[in-house]
């Protein structure tokens, strides 16, 4: 059986199979025109920007390569230095601690209460 959406009832109906594959909401024409820009605001093409490229800032990307790509023993998350030392402790102080944190918490929650 096929069905489809009653307008009048909001609720679905039985239908005959060429109504249930059209159904009300949906058109079949497309427009022949295309619709009006809603923000006008005239933007630049590559070509009419010139040769000058602005950037934010240096193009870090080639000392960071060379940084990582080193082969020096060291692993890629301790490549950057001190900064990246202090992130690393800090984030597995805070995994100990909050498993530690978690051991007590269910040994807390483990015993009987007296009363």
């Amino acid at each position: 059986m096929y069905y489809k959406f009653s307008g009048f009832t909001q609720r679905l109906t039985g239908a005959a199979p060429s109504p249930a594959y059209s159904p009300q909401g949906l058109r079949s024409n497309i427009p022949s025109e295309s619709p009006t820009i809603i923000f006008a605001t005239p933007t630049k093409i590559v070509s009419e920007s010139g040769a000058v490229i602005e950037y934010m800032g240096a193009n870090k990307v080639p000392d960071l390569q060379r940084i990582f790509q080193a082969s020096d023993e060291i692993p890629v998350h301790l490549k950057r230095g001190v900064p990246d030392r202090l992130l690393y402790r800090t984030t597995m102080a805070l995994t100990i601690g909050g498993a530690l944190y978690c051991l007590v918490a269910l040994y807390i929650a483990a015993q009987p209460k007296n009363k």
